[in-house]
């Protein structure tokens, strides 16, 4: 059955996210909130827990992943970022934004895009999610948490415990999330291409 662990939203307790990166490190599947609704994570280097991500969503493997990454230097090692993206991103992050780029040789095949040899890249402002990468000491793959066959993401922990009790390792409370998944930026083009719109203020980025 799943774990619940319910956590300060602001200051999560250290035991709680230790043990929710200990099921990940065994191959669990782990819901956690962000600034744009929940999304369930996983060890990135793990096949299995990667394949479990994309089934839970009903997705093939033309969908992009997304690595959830601490700071831009965590970026640069598993993207190409010349200095336009670069100072995009900076202008950017963190943020509900999720950005495709081009991958590095760091990013497991089975993560990126299989014709196009991207990714999509992430840092969340959201304390919890931020404090969970610090206590992997890696990035996590990560899927916004939208039930299949539905429009829209779930952002309630108990919901999500309920729906997914065979399915999830863990989730990780940490109050209501917005309920909006993150607006995705194609950043591999000669100017920024929105794929999809969802939260963030586009026109804080001069993109609307």
């Amino acid at each position: 059955m799943t774990q619940l662990f319910t956590v300060h939203p602001q200051n999560p307790q250290p035991r709680l996210l230790k043990q929710a990166c200990q099921l990940i490190d065994q191959g669990g599947l782990v819901a956690i909130p962000t600034d744009s609704s929940y999304a369930v994570v996983a060890h990135l280097d793990d096949k299995a827990a990667a394949d479990s991500l994309r089934r839970i969503r009903g997705l093939d493997a033309r969908h992009h992943l997304t690595v959830l990454c601490r700071d831009l230097a965590e970026i640069g090692h598993f993207a190409r970022v010349d200095n336009r993206q670069y100072r995009f991103l900076k202008m950017a992050t963190p943020g509900p934004w999720t950005f495709i780029l081009e991958a590095t040789r760091e990013v497991p095949r089975r993560v990126s895009h299989p014709s196009r040899k991207t990714i999509g890249i992430r840092i969340p402002n959201n304390q919890v999610a931020l404090d969970l990468l610090e206590t992997m000491g890696s990035p996590l793959i990560s899927t916004t948490l939208i039930p299949e066959g539905e429009e829209h993401p779930l952002n309630d922990a108990d919901e999500i415990a309920q729906r997914y009790g065979h399915q999830l390792a863990a989730v990780i409370d940490g109050g209501a999330c917005p309920f909006e998944p993150t607006t995705v930026i194609d950043l591999t083009g000669s100017e920024p291409e929105i794929v999809r719109r969802g939260q963030g203020d586009l026109a804080a980025l001069g993109l609307d």
